[in-house]
This record gives structure tokens, sequence and C-alpha cells, in this order.
């Protein structure tokens, strides 16, 4: 099936690979090799002539396999193009969604059908058969009606409504309580029926079935699915998908043949996974033993009285989240509340027409887009999650304004109200939160997905927004929402981070405008962010009505903020500053550097310590090569990213020192960092509209601009070295949030968790119980106060510890579930050396278990005793 070209250009990639560094692996797999060579070129000269699935079974490869031996071949960047990269990425989602949707499915049909069902049944109508045509029907209608494949909700919702069709045509004595009585009770014209027989429902349409909704009642409610947006799925894309296939029941449920045809039409257009052999458990589809997917994994739980015997499988976690976001929501209203239109009506220009009018514009856009990305069958779903994003627009809003009253003694917020830029984030970031709330794994996306990928940034492109104002709501909205998810926090300081290290440095960003007058202030002297306040502390009391408003600071006025009322002067302003002050410094643009060199170092210091740890002395003289890039060399970051210069720095202080540090192995090691993308060092722009590898960059251009103060550093009077930033908290506080102890022991702290409500009126997940009330038990022997104050000195160390150091792009705690690039920097896997601390500490754990399983024991026999006295 292969073409002349892609063989030959193949057979070259596989030459190649075979002389390269990484040559072992191959020539042990050569079988291997040039199946994915064939790929690689294929995808590249878009000649794919076969399908996905074909070239597994051909070099007898599963797709988790395939994917970490296409990491592996990839030894010299130019092996694997970011063209096959997002080929790949798009394969692992479709993957990731189909593996848990197909597992959910077959737990599900075990709870409505009998295992084995009474003798009236034919064979025909055999649970084996059952599984097969809903799964395929499945299959054929997301792929028919449904533009993106890793949209786990609404593939989950449409599987639902597939669920409910066959369920409808099946014969009660096959189905389990609640769905045999719902079955039975289905009326059609309106008259009852006796249960169906196959002659009967011959020739019932979908266009019969869809006035029937008790059975989606009842799957939503067993599912914690939200029965409006089911409903809605059904009628407006599954109905009309069934009449365009032409699927008609006949003997009971529609023919296989005429959907399995349908189905094979689809995968050979598509070329990618043939999802049926997850009916036969087909090995190539099967996950690898170290899990290659998100979504295999079983999250851990959070909540401690939740029944054992529920799995936090990927979709149920999705439905939890939907549901906790709806009850939040629950109370707010489409409308501006009655404390919104008092504080319109306080200002000096009423701003209520244009807001609404907004809110009503941005509707019909969304709506559009969402449709042109998902699906035109989807427009009213948008539409509904549009909504739910408006309702935490107001919501927060509110909030914002009683924090500004409180904190400013003001009640005229015209010059806010009536700021375009600033609604226009607010509103797209409620509107992101709902979106990543029902999207899957929100945190972890990339930008490596299709065009139609709903996740960050795409809301931008929606609402026509700069990432660097979209940035500037970000702190101040996760201050003003308090029923925020952790998942969500997380999620909402990604987006930031994705602004840092990129989004903001793109062409027509507003930050080199704001960094431009920054520099003319006081000649070229002048800096966005003097080096003297790196390693002070983040603190500050800027809100978004600062940042958007008044993001200079005024001589005469303190930081706290300026008024805000109709008087305030923004810097869109310039015009009123008298000609002999100067340009006032933008806290805005303070604020931002400020976040960006502490994001900077963090990602400096996660890969130094993998790669440099022995070399203690370069990390200063890197991270202020670094820093004076950023400071001074800012056109460098240009459409380009944070990490790139990163790795430039690094690769060009250890040459002027003479440390062996070749950039593939900067590279290697930086693809294992978290929350990276192969693109940034496959693709840097070198010029207008030329792309090529890092190194590339680094000799063209990085060099060329910086050859002179590298230099520098190799003669005996160096530059003055940057300061280190000082490494806080997360300025977002998880109050749930166990914190990891460092030096590599499994220990995690976790807040005292005490009972309360959500202003709304539901039971916070951490509710304590009489069982977790219980949180450790001592025995005597431990338990003299000198051996608590060691413990109590080791967590007190270990936070300090915790402070001085962090994960790249994140100061929150690690997640449970990662035991690579741990806080420390130590992999837990190579058996690396811990902190001295930790043989102590295991000993007194040791003494701690043994001590208590001695009292268990002893309690045991005591009632063993008990019982036998008795007996007597």
């Amino acid at each position: 099936k292969v073409s002349e070209s892609v063989r030959e250009k193949a057979w070259k990639t596989y030459e190649s690979l075979s002389a390269a560094d990484g040559a072992l692996a191959c020539n042990k797999k050569k079988k291997e090799t040039w199946g994915v060579c064939i790929f690689i070129v294929a995808i590249d000269l878009d000649e794919v002539t076969f399908t996905f699935t074909e070239l597994l079974k051909s070099i007898n490869m599963s797709v988790c396999t395939f994917f970490q031996f296409l990491k592996e071949v990839d030894v010299n960047m130019d092996t694997v193009s970011t063209k096959v990269d997002s080929t790949v990425s798009r394969l692992k989602k479709k993957y990731d969604v189909l593996f848990a949707l197909y597992h959910k499915f077959e737990r599900t049909c075990g709870l409505i059908y009998l295992e084995q069902p009474s003798s009236e049944i034919s064979a025909e109508l055999s649970s084996v058969l059952v599984l097969k045509n809903y799964w395929i029907t499945f299959l054929l209608a997301k792929g028919k009606v449904l533009q993106v494949d890793d949209d786990l909700v609404i593939s989950f919702q449409l599987l639902l409504c597939v669920l409910d069709y066959f369920i409808k045509l099946s014969p009660p004595a096959m189905l389990k309580e609640p769905y045999k009585s719902s079955v039975s009770a289905v009326t059609v014209n309106g008259s009852a029926r006796t249960p169906r027989r196959g002659q009967n429902r011959s020739s019932r349409t979908a266009k019969q079935l869809d006035t029937d909704t008790k059975i989606i009642e009842i799957l939503c409610k067993e599912h914690d699915c939200n029965l409006d947006e089911v409903k809605n799925v059904y009628f407006t894309s599954f109905i009309p998908f069934l009449n365009s296939a032409g699927i008609v029941a006949s003997n009971g449920l529609p023919e296989v043949e005429v959907i399995l045809k349908q189905y094979d039409e689809l995968y050979l257009k598509n070329k990618d996974i043939d999802a049926r052999l997850f009916l036969n458990h087909d090995e190539t589809l099967q996950p690898a033993v170290t899990a290659c997917s998100q979504l295999e994994r079983t999250p851990l739980k959070t909540n401690p009285d939740e029944e054992i015997n529920i799995p936090q499988t990927p979709v149920r976690v999705a439905m939890n989240n939907i549901q906790q976001l709806i009850m939040i929501l629950n109370s707010a209203t489409d409308k501006p509340s009655d404390t919104l239109i008092m504080y319109f009506n306080n200002c000096t220009v009423n701003p209520k027409d244009s807001i609404l009018k907004r809110v009503e514009s941005f509707d019909h856009i969304f709506k559009k887009k969402f449709a042109e990305a998902v699906g035109q069958g989807w427009a009213e779903i948008g539409s509904q999650r549009y909504k739910l994003g408006v309702r935490l627009y107001y919501r927060v809003m509110e909030s914002m304004l009683k924090s500004e009253e409180e904190r400013l003694s003001v009640q005229n917020f015209s010059k806010l109200l009536n700021d375009n830029i600033f609604h226009t984030s607010l509103l797209a970031c409620a509107v992101e939160v709902v979106l990543a709330t029902y999207g899957r794994n929100a945190s972890q996306s990339d930008s490596s997905g299709a065009e139609t990928d709903l996740s960050f940034p795409w809301i931008l492109n929606v609402f026509d927004l700069k990432a660097f104002d979209f940035y500037k709501v970000i702190e101040s909205f996760i201050k003003a929402e308090p029923s925020l998810t952790r998942e969500m926090i997380k999620h909402l300081e990604h987006c930031e981070h994705r602004i840092m290290e990129s989004l903001a440095w793109q062409s027509g960003s507003p930050l080199f405008d704001l960094i431009k007058q920054s520099k003319e202030r006081e000649g070229q002297t002048d800096q966005p962010e003097p080096t003297s306040t790196l390693n002070m502390p983040l603190q500050h009391n800027h809100t978004a009505a600062d940042l958007y408003l008044s993001p200079v600071k005024s001589p005469k006025k303190k930081a706290s903020g300026p008024p805000l009322s109709a008087t305030s002067t923004p810097d869109a302003q310039p015009a009123v500053i008298p000609q002999t002050q100067k340009p006032q410094k933008s806290t805005s643009l303070s604020l931002f550097y400020k976040k960006v060199y502490l994001l900077a170092y963090r990602r400096l210091h996660t890969l130094f310590l993998h790669l440099l740890s022995e070399h203690p002395d370069l990390e200063p003289l890197i991270w202020t090569l670094f820093q004076h890039t950023l400071q001074n060399e800012y056109e460098l970051m240009r459409d380009r990213h944070l990490d790139q210069i990163m790795m430039c720095s690094m690769y060009g202080i250890c040459k002027v020192k003479n440390v062996d540090l070749r950039f593939k192995i900067i590279v290697s090691a930086y693809k294992e960092l978290c929350n990276t993308n192969q693109e940034t060092f496959k693709r840097v722009l070198i010029r207008e509209e030329q792309y090529d590898s890092i190194i590339v960059f680094y000799n063209l251009v990085f060099m060329q601009r910086l050859k002179t103060n590298i230099l520098q550093y190799a003669s005996s009077r160096p530059p003055t070295l940057s300061p280190i930033p000082h490494i806080p908290r997360s300025p977002y506080q998880f109050s749930n949030s166990p914190r990891r102890v460092p030096a590599g022991n499994n220990i995690y702290i976790s807040p005292l968790k005490s009972p309360y409500k959500f202003s709304d009126g539901f039971q916070s997940p951490t509710k304590m119980t009489p069982r977790s009330r219980i949180l450790v038990s001592i025995g005597e022997s431990f338990g003299t106060s000198e051996k608590f104050q060691k413990i109590n000195q080791m967590l007190c160390n270990s936070e300090g510890q915790l402070k001085r150091s962090a994960e790249v792009g994140a100061a929150a705690p690690k997640p449970l579930k990662r035991l690579r690039f741990d806080i420390e920097g130590q992999d837990e896997a190579d058996g690396s050396k811990h902190l001295p601390q930790e043989s102590k500490f295991q000993q007194k754990l040791a003494e701690m278990t043994s001590t208590r399983t001695r009292m268990q024991k002893q309690k045991l026999n005591d009632g063993n005793d008990t019982s036998a006295s008795e007996e007597k």
C-alpha cells in the first residue's frame, strides 16, 4: 500500500536512524523501526495510503508501545517533524477518549442487560450482538456528527443517546430494572403497549422514538449527567443522524451489516484507529504496562466520605466536575443581580446597556464559533455553555466590586465598568472556566492539537482578545470566586503560564508598547522591573481594576490602588499627563515581569537539576544571562517561547565555561519535563516566516545578538550576578491540597479539614465524619514530647525546602501520581540519594507502624481470650 516515493525516503530515514546514537534500540527492533519510518514519511509527504491500525497490525505493536517507540526513535530533533508530532497528539487524544468511553460502555451495559436472559429471547439478541450493535452505532454517530475527536463529555452524552435508542428496542426480558419497567411502560401515540415483539418494532423509526425520554432520564440520573444537555444532544444531533444514516429497526435491532459498512467507509477515510477492535479486546488497543495516556488512570480520591466501591473513572470525574459547576451557578442568574444594578446606577455613566448588549453580541459569536469547531448540530450546546459562563461572569463581577468597595471605600466604578477590554476579558475567563470544566484534562492540554480544539487559547480568538489583556483578570478572578475547584484554579494558572511564556510575546501584543514606554521614561537605562526586587517576596495588592484602568503608579498615591471613579486616568490617555512630567511606570508591566522572572527561574532550576547538578556554580551565571536577555534583549522573545531563551542561555554559558553539554542532551531532558511541547525546540522563528531548530536559532540569532555579553563570563571580571528570585508559594491557595514532604518519602501534610458550606447551600466535600476525625493513632512508646518536637522540626524544615524549590511551571504541590521530576529534582525511580533526614524519619515511621501493629494484635488476642472464657 506504500507508494514508491514514501518507500525511498523512509529507507533513507531508516539508514540514518541505524547510524545514529540510538541505533542499538533500532537494530533490535528492525521491523518496528521500518514501520515507524514509513509512518513518519507518509505523514510528511501527505501520502498516507494505509490506516494507523493496519500499520500497528503489520509491525505487531500496540498504540501505546508505538507512541513510546516513536519518542525513542527521535534521537535527533529533525527525525520527527512537528507535523508528525501534531498527528500523534491527535491520535493520542482520540485513543484516550475511546479507551475511557469503551470501558464505561462495557460497565454500563452490564448494569442494563441480564447476563443470561430467559429462553424466550432468540440467540440473535445475545448480549454480544447487542454490544456490537451499540458500540458500532455510537462510533458511526460520533464520526458523523462530531468534529472534535477528543471531547469526552459530548462523546459520552452521545453514547447515552445511543444507549437510550437500543434500550427502547430491546425486549424487556433482556433488561434489568429500572430499565425493564420503563421499556414496558413506554407509550406510542398515547396508548400503553404490551412488551414489544420484533414484528411490532420493525417499522419504528427514529421519528417515532423521539418523544420517549423516560430512559434518558434514568441514564442521566445513574451517571450524574445533565438531563437538559443530553436531551439537547438527542433531539438536535442524534435523531437527525439516525434519519440521515437510514438506520431503521428490523427484527428487534438495526441491521448490523448496514452500520458496519458505513463505519468501515468512515474508518478508511480517516485512516486512524479501528475502534471496533475494542469489542475483541484487541492487543493493539490495550494499554502498555506503563500507561501511555492520562485517561486510563483512575484519579486519586480526594473525598474521604466517598464509598470505596465507586471507581473514579475519567467519565465520572468529568460528570462530577460539571455537576459541581452547575450547583455553584444554580443560584446565579442570566441577568445582572439587584446588587450589580445598584453598582451600575452609582456610575457617572451607567454601563448597564453596553454590558447587556456586549453579552448578547458574544452569545451569537460564541454559538457560531462553537458550531464551527464541534459540528453544526451542536450550536445549542454551545449556547448552553455560554449561558453558564454568563452566570459566572455576573457572579464574579459582583464579588470583585464588593471587594473593591471594601478596599477603596468608593461606590462609583464608572471607569472600570465602562471599560470594554475589562468586560471582554472577564467574560472570556468565565466562559473558559466552563469550557475547561467540560473538557478533559484541561491543564494537560498543549498547543499541538487540531485547529478545532476548544482548549485554551481558543477562547482568545473567539473573543478577539489579546493574551496580555486576558492575563490581567486571571488572579483577581480566582480570588473573587472561592468556589472554584482545585482543577479549575490549576487550569487558570496554567493559562497564565502559557501567556507569560509565549502568548503575550506574539507580534501585535500590547506588551511591547508598554515595554517601549517604560524604556522611554528614563532612557534606555530604565527596565521593566529592577533586578533588586527579584529576591523580594512577590506581594502585591493590585486587583484587575488596577491593571486594566490604572496600571500607572501615581507619585502621589500609594500602590494599594487609585479610586475607580470617572476621573481615573488610564494608560490609554497619555495626553492628560503634563509635558513636564515623565511617563509614569506601568503597574501591569512591573507585575507581569515579576511573574515572568519567577516562572523563568523555576523552569531553569528544574532543568538545571537534571543536567548540571554537579556544577552548582553555573546556575547563577545561566540565570544572569537569561534574566539579562529578558530585560534588555526582549525583542528576542517576539513570536518565540521563554524556554527557547532558557535552553540557549544554558548552552551558551556551558560553552564559554568549557562544560560539555550538547544541545541534544538539553533537548532530551527538556522533553521529559511536564507541560512541554516538542514544537518549542523543533520549530523556532529564525527570521520573518522562516523557522528551524533551536540549534539554528542559537547560531544565527541568539549567539549573534548576545556574543559580547556571553564572552564576558569567560573573563576574570564577569557581569554582576542577578539575584535569585524569591520563590513563594502559589498565590492560588488550595485548601484541600495535601502537601508533600520533600526527601523522597511518600508523606503528605493535609490541612485540618473543617465542615463548611458553600454560599449556595451544598455540602463541601471536605466535611468531616467521625471516621475521618481519627487522623493518627500512636502507641504510648512513641508518645514522648521530645519525639514529637523532632517531627515538628523536620516538617518545618521541609516547609522551608518546599518554598525554595518548586516544579516547573507551577508553585502548587506536585500531583500525587507523578513519580519522576519531583520537587527536589530527584528521580524516585533511579535510586537517587535522598536527604539525610529520610532515614531518621523512616525509623520513626517504622516504630509507629510496629507499635500500632502490636496494639492491634493485643486487642485481637484480648478479644479471643474473652470469647474463650465466655464459651467455657
